[in-house]
C-alpha cells in the first residue's frame, strides 16, 4: 500500500496500551477469543494480539468496524482522537517498523546505507545529524535510540532469520569520522556471527547488478504472508501483492548470488579492519 508523505509521527507507546486494554475489555464482555475477533475482521489472532498490548497501533478504520461490532458507540474511535503525539517516526513507516517487530524472517539489500538493524549507536547518530534539514540534538538522540531499540529482535531467544546484502560502496564510505567507520565495520564483523543472521557484502567491480533500483526489505509474517518494504527520501510503500512482491524476491535471490558468501564477506571485513 502506498503511505502518505506527510510528516507525522507515532502515538505514545503508553496511550497505544490503554487502546488496547480498552479493546480487549469490550473483546472479553462481547464473550469473544481474540482468535474469534480477528477471523470476524480477516485479520491474524496476532494481529488483535499486538493492538491489545499495545505493540501495534489501532488504525481508525478498523475502530471504526471494532465500534459497530462490539457495539461500544464509538469509544475505541474517540479514543484515537485524544492520543499525544510524542514521537518522531513518521507514519509512512509504522506499518513496516510493526510487521518487523513479528517477521519470522527479514531479507534486506542496502545500497547506501548500513541497514538500521545493523548501525551501531555512533553511526546511526553521524547519520541523523547529516540530514536536510537538521534536527536538534535532543530530535537526534530520540531518534537513535529508537534505532538501536529495533535491534532488539536480533539479540531475542528466538530471533527471526535474517539476511542482509549490502554493497561495498558504503564500506568505502567513512561516515562520521574514521573512529565511526572502524567501530562500525567490526560491529558488522561481530554481527555476522550472530546465528540465524547472514551478511554478504556486493563487491565493486561487478558487471551485473540486481539491485540498481534501489534498496529494499522483504518480510514473512507468523502467517506466513510476504511483503516487500520500498522507501524513498519522502515516502515508502508497504507492498503484498504476490506479484509485486514475487519480483523483489526474484531480484533478492539473484543479488545473493552475485555477492561474496558469508565466508568471504567476513575475509574482507577483516581486511578492511587491517587496513584502517
Amino acid at each position: 500500500m502506498a503511505t502518505t508523505t506527510r510528516s507525522r509521527t507515532r502515538k505514545n507507546a503508553s496511550a497505544m496500551r490503554m487502546v488496547g486494554a480498552l479493546l480487549a475489555v469490550f473483546r472479553e464482555a462481547a464473550g469473544l477469543t481474540q482468535r474469534a475477533l480477528a477471523e470476524r475482521f480477516f485479520i491474524s489472532e496476532q494481529q488483535i494480539a499486538s493492538i491489545e498490548q499495545g505493540r501495534r497501533p489501532l488504525k481508525p478504520d478498523l475502530a471504526e468496524q471494532l465500534d459497530e461490532f462490539l457495539d461500544t458507540k464509538g469509544a475505541l474511535s474517540e479514543a484515537l482522537k485524544y492520543l499525544p503525539e510524542v514521537d518522531l517516526v513518521p507514519m509512512w513507516a509504522e506499518e513496516f517498523l510493526d510487521q518487523e517487530r513479528e517477521a519470522i524472517t527479514i531479507s534486506s539489500y542496502e545500497s547506501l546505507l548500513v541497514p538500521g538493524l545493523l548501525q551501531t549507536e555512533e553511526y546511526a547518530r553521524a547519520l541523523f545529524r547529516s540530514r536536510v534539514p537538521v534536527y536538534d540534538e535532543d530530535e537526534i538522540e530520540q531518534l537513535v535510540a529508537k534505532r538501536l531499540a529495533r535491534q532488539e529482535i536480533l539479540h531475542r531467544k528466538v530471533p527471526p532469520i535474517t539476511s542482509f546484502v549490502i554493497w561495498e560502496a558504503m564500506l568505502r564510505d567513512h561516515l562520521g569520522g574514521k573512529e565511526v567507520y572502524v567501530e562500525q565495520v567490526r560491529h558488522l564483523r561481530e554481527y555476522s556471527e550472530l546465528p540465524g543472521l547472514m551478511l554478504q557484502v556486493l563487491p565493486l567491480g561487478r558487471t551485473s547488478h540486481a539491485g540498481l533500483a534501489g534498496p529494499f526489505v522483504l518480510l514473512e509474517t507468523p502467517e506466513h504472508q510476504r511483503l516487500v518494504y520500498v522507501e524513498t527520501q519522502r515516502g515508502s510503500q508497504l507492498v503484498a501483492d504476490p506479484g509485486e512482491v514475487a519480483i523483489l524476491n526474484q531480484k533478492y535471490a539473484m543479488l545473493r548470488t552475485q555477492a561474496l558468501t558469508v565466508e568471504d564477506t567476513r575475509d574482507l571485513l577483516d581486511r578492511l579492519l587491517g587496513e584502517a
